[in-house]
């Protein structure tokens, strides 16, 4: 067993990891989904790592005080604190170096400054600003929950980080610490110590995934994890990203520890490449979509975060705006220059934030009628910011795109879903009406694209037609997708072995990560205009795909149609970006022939152009 592990608590534990005399690491370890938002979507658990900088004697003996870096949120509090407390004494003077800033680690902090009454916080200009206005707002959770306003501890002093400066602490170390602002974590903060070369950078190359070895084995082993949690929460906000990749560069870094997932020891210049080159297909978009938001306890946040990665699906560029910590000038020119604007605010004592209604304001008197408008967020008790919204934007001869999402606390995994999935209908939405005007003005396009004779010629390559199923999850965070399939080929023998070709805007497509399960109905000449009829209709955001049919089940509890020619039982072994499209290539571990007298389906295309 690890050091520090807790045998008598399956889904929460945190491990001590020596990495240097008078430095560890402290990392949380969750085996489950620990949180519904987009990012965990992979559902392969998650970690959350912390530093401590243990105290000691400066160089002219004078005491020096601990240090600890990124504490986790409250999911972790019981354990974290019985291992804190082992390593740091009740009367130290810790400092708390604050890279993240969410009603979550606040609620950790007050139970610290109960714990450690001379505790201090490190904190940037935004962040402190942040702990100021959350402190109060949300009582703690668990046992303190019937604690009174009274019986909150004080807001710790905060030593503001106002540029870029870095400090000695015991033992030899120097931490430099770097604000490293962005829309969705405007209190960012980014530690690196010179002598290790480690870089504590926070959510920066992060990765939900339960591991306690120190560092990742390779970097195929993470590539998908720290792909997936870029897209969710990266790709929105791909210009700052790139600000803080050129500031890192610089650095001379040999590790990188980021706040969840293993750290990055032996290949993080290429993790870095993959990021500027993720950030370049984001800046080659055409089309532009500004996600105007502001969140109190994280709700709206995890709204905008779902819109946004459906919206980027469809390779149109989302530009993140955090109105309370943005310049009137830049909001202004994304407004401007967008194709759609979509709007979020919580409900705050029955009244939207005054940034969103500055927001609102500049939108009604800047945008453009012709393009599409959304309102989404949260609420407790009543929804009067929404109300606000939709009533002054409607009023104002703004076009909906979709009806405004309207979601009671926090959203659920279905929900977040749908999000996504509404996302996705806009994006593909803005792509058909520019199509439409290239035809107008005679711009090529889709008859361009089609009278290519390689397209052509690329179109005569055919393969089985086919509909792939999938559910995951159970109960009422179960998630189900379904997709015609014509792209599709056996791939290996030993292990049998297949790929399909899935588009990266097709809903689905998040349920189709390594490790995941599908069925592919395989159809029968003849017999496949129905399964077309129902899998290809456009569906609403959020809708069931398999309404009205009767379906049976593979053994691995997947959807099966039973008119088929056969169905196989799949799981995700690899992904391929492809352009568009992911190649998806699966194991099958299971099937059925179920009419052998019959012949399979096809799908004759005019073009390789899939329109």
């Amino acid at each position: 067993m690890p050091p520090g592990q807790q045998p008598d608590s399956p889904d929460r534990s945190v491990i001590q990891i020596p990495l240097e005399p008078g430095l560890i690491c402290l990392r949380g370890l969750s085996p489950r989904r620990l949180r519904f938002e987009v990012e965990y979507g992979l559902e392969r658990g998650t970690s959350a790592n912390s530093f401590l900088f243990e105290g000691g004697a400066g160089a002219a003996g004078k005491p020096i005080p601990p240090v600890l870096v990124h504490p986790p949120g409250d999911s972790f509090a019981a354990p974290f604190l019985e291992q804190l407390a082992a390593l740091v004494p009740a009367d130290a003077a810790l400092k708390v170096v604050v890279g993240h800033v969410n009603p979550n680690r606040v609620a950790l902090l007050r139970r610290l400054a109960v714990q450690w009454p001379a505790l201090m916080l490190v904190a940037s200009n935004a962040g402190a600003r942040l702990l100021q206005d959350l402190w109060s707002q949300q009582r703690p959770a668990g046992p303190d929950a019937t604690a009174t306003a009274q019986d909150l501890p004080d807001l710790p002093p905060i030593d503001v980080v106002k540029q870029e400066g870095c400090r000695p602490l015991a033992h030899g170390f120097r931490l430099c610490l770097y604000p490293t602002p962005t829309p969705r974590w405007p209190g960012a903060l980014m530690a690196f110590e010179e002598s290790t070369g480690l870089l504590m950078s926070g959510k920066f190359f992060a990765a939900h995934l339960c591991s306690g070895t120190w560092a990742e084995a390779n970097r195929s082993s993470t590539e998908e994890d720290r792909r997936y949690f870029y897209d969710c929460l990266m790709a929105p906000m791909a210009r700052q990203v790139e600000v803080v990749l050129n500031r890192v560069d610089g650095l001379p870094i040999r590790t990188i520890a980021p706040g969840h997932g293993p750290a990055i020891s032996e290949s993080w210049r290429s993790l870095l490449s993959d990021y500027r080159r993720w950030g370049a297909a984001q800046e080659r978009a055409k089309l532009s979509v500004a996600l105007l938001f502001a969140s109190a306890y994280g709700n709206t946040a995890a709204i905008a975060d779902a819109l946004a990665q459906g919206v980027a699906r469809t390779g149109v560029r989302v530009e993140s705006i955090n109105c309370e910590f943005t310049p009137p000038e830049t909001l202004l020119e994304a407004i401007r220059s967008c194709d759609a604007v979509l709007i979020g605010s919580p409900t705050l004592g029955g009244h939207a934030p005054t940034p969103i209604v500055s927001a609102l304001g500049s939108l009604l008197a800047e945008g453009d009628r012709a393009k599409p408008v959304g309102v989404f967020g949260s609420f407790g008790w009543s929804g009067e910011a929404l109300e606000l919204l939709e009533t002054k934007l409607r009023d104002g001869g703004f076009r909906f795109a979709f009806e405004p999402i309207k979601v009671k606390f926090s959203p659920d995994a279905a929900t977040l879903k749908t999000c996504e999935e509404t996302g996705t209908a806009l994006g593909r939405s803005l792509q058909i009406d520019q199509r439409r005007q290239q035809r107008r003005s005679g711009g090529g396009g889709l008859t361009e694209s089609r009278s290519n004779p390689a397209v052509q010629a690329l179109g005569r390559v055919v393969g089985s037609l086919c509909v792939l199923t999938t559910t995951k999850g159970s109960g009422e965070s179960q998630l189900s997708g379904a997709m015609v399939a014509s792209w599709v080929s056996q791939a290996s023998f030993s292990p049998p072995g297949l790929t399909v070709a899935v588009a990266k805007d097709r809903a689905v497509e998040a349920l189709l990560h390594v490790g995941d399960r599908f069925a592919l109905n395989v159809l029968a000449a003849g017999r496949e205009t129905a399964p077309m009829k129902q899998f290809l209709q456009p569906f609403a955001p959020g809708a069931d795909r398999f309404a009205g049919l009767e379906l049976e089940q593979s053994p691995a509890g997947q959807p099966v149609l039973p008119d088929g020619v056969a169905w196989l039982d799949c799981q995700v072994k690899q992904r391929m970006e492809c352009g568009d499209h992911w190649l998806i290539y699966a194991q099958a571990d299971a099937g059925a022939l179920l009419d052998a007298a019959a012949t399979t389906a096809v799908h004759q295309r005019r073009s390789g152009a899939n329109y």
